[in-house]
């Protein structure tokens, strides 16, 4: 039987994004401090958000609201990306994009640190946009796990394919 092994991915649910630019679209449709500043959240392309508004710090507080509602559907906060407000003709625009795949740079201090820190006999491929972590036993695939989410990286992860 071969060694067991698991992926670690980076990858968003969009329908749980969707799901949250529709929650906070309708809050700041509502709530009376985004009365007649003409706040909006906005899909822009596969992986982009534009949040809108009047003013500068309607746009911030219309970027929070955003954030608010991605934090309670758990999409990790390192995976949105958002620039600062520009102002374009009346509105100022916030473009945010959403950040999903480890890139190579990322992906080799992941397996750097699972060389450096983790168990021994535990090996990290990149695979694409991803890592797969393979070793002789499953505790160390655990040990790998728990020191990834121990780990402060850039990148919000998962693992797959535990086996």
């Amino acid at each position: 039987m071969a060694d067991p092994s698991f992926d670690i991915v980076s990858k968003i649910d969009r329908q749980e994004v969707d799901n949250a630019l529709n929650q906070a679209a309708k809050e700041l449709a509502q709530r009376f401090d985004f009365r007649g500043v003409n706040a909006s959240v906005e899909w822009s392309g596969e992986l982009g958000i534009t949040v809108k508004a009047d003013t500068e710090e309607r746009a911030k507080a219309a970027l929070d609201v955003l954030k608010e509602k991605l934090v309670k559907r758990s999409i990790s906060m390192k995976a949105l990306d958002a620039g600062e407000p520009k102002a374009s003709g009346k509105q100022y625009v916030i473009a945010a994009t959403l950040r999903q795949g480890i890139d190579s740079d990322h992906a080799r201090s992941i397996a750097k640190l699972i060389r450096d820190e983790g168990p021994k006999g535990v090996q990290a491929q990149i695979q694409g946009d991803q890592l797969r972590v393979s070793g002789k036993k499953k505790d160390q695939l655990q040990e790998v796990i728990a020191l990834l989410k121990g780990a402060d990286l850039e990148v919000p992860l998962q693992f797959t394919n535990y086996r």
